[in-house]
């Protein structure tokens, strides 16, 4: 007859070479998966910060971008990864608070049980831009503009549920205006049909469109939070608005149940990635600023985002 105990002792043999085996990690590459279209600017932060990764951890670090669905795609992706410690996330805010808002049934995840938060690490403002030639200069031009249009004007964003979509809803809910949402599958094709002439305007990422504001592309009327390159550049709040755009964080996540070893040596490489200066001096440019977070800090972000987003939406249905 097998007893518990010699159950207990097979079980323990099977665990060993794991526990070794975590301890030699990694032994393998890691994919990097983020849910931004190729070519986007944090798309360019996740690509730096995947080089110095490779250095630190000595293997090779791949970046997969799986964009779509307001970024669950990609957030899905590795919540059903291998709890092995091989396919990271970098992800934004949008699929781990605003969309799980939005459609919760499409989003249908809790990113701190389904995923291990390792670290906040990068932050861009949002701003809306409009084409260099819109026929309105100011935000609260632009919303008497769009009163007076049998049109309507158009406002892309990088996705349904990212900041650029709520943000709409929320500069309508502040000013009355009647601003219509265009969702692309990513901040590359919105920027594309703006300067194209196909919508009117864009609320995204700094970082996605600061070389076009420098060039004199496309002018910028409202951010969410002030940034040094552009102080000109006025928020909701500066404007007498009650509420701002949302900005936009990015932060690194594992599959849920990943082994303690494995988490306890990817996160200091992660802070000496986040921390590093030159990383730092190529993506403030871009309107990216890097900006270190511990799990908790992460977590802590995640949890009063989704709460402040469910309340905001929730006044803006109502229109209190």
């Amino acid at each position: 007859m097998i007893k518990r105990r010699d159950i207990l002792g097979f079980a323990s043999l099977l665990a060993a070479p794991w526990v070794a085996r975590a301890d030699d990690y990694p032994r393998m590459p890691i994919n990097l998966v983020t849910p931004l279209a190729a070519g986007d600017a944090a798309d360019r932060a996740a690509r730096l910060m995947g080089l110095e990764l490779s250095r630190l951890l000595d293997t090779v670090v791949t970046v997969v971008n799986r964009p779509g669905a307001g970024g669950s795609l990609g957030t899905q992706s590795v919540i059903r990864a291998p709890k092995d410690g091989y396919t990271l996330l970098y992800a934004q805010n949008s699929p781990l608070t605003i969309r799980r808002v939005l459609e919760p049934q499409a989003a249908d995840y809790d990113p701190l049980k389904d995923l291990t938060p390792l670290a906040l690490t990068t932050r861009s403002p949002s701003v809306l831009v409009v084409h260099k030639d819109a026929p309105f200069k100011t935000l609260k031009e632009m919303v008497a503009h769009a009163a007076k249009s049998p049109n309507g004007i158009r406002v892309g964003n990088a996705g349904p549920g990212s900041v650029g979509e709520i943000s709409t809803q929320l500069i309508n809910s502040a000013t009355g205006a009647t601003l219509s949402s265009v969702n692309y599958k990513g901040a590359a094709p919105a920027i594309t049909d703006l300067l194209g002439g196909h919508i009117e305007g864009v609320i995204l990422a700094l970082g996605a469109v600061s070389t076009h504001i420098r060039s004199g592309n496309l002018r910028a009327l409202a951010i969410s939070s002030p940034f040094p390159e552009f102080p000109d550049v006025p928020t909701l709040r500066q404007l007498g608005y009650k509420a701002d755009i949302l900005g936009v964080w990015f932060g690194f996540f594992m599959p849920a149940g990943v082994p303690k070893p494995v988490v306890d040596k990817i996160v200091p490489a992660l802070e000496e990635v986040t921390r590093n200066a030159g990383i730092s001096a190529q993506l403030l440019p871009a309107g990216i600023v890097q900006e270190w977070g511990s799990s908790r800090a992460l977590s802590e972000e995640i949890s009063h985002e989704f709460r402040a987003v469910s309340e905001l939406l929730g006044k803006a249905k109502t229109g209190k």
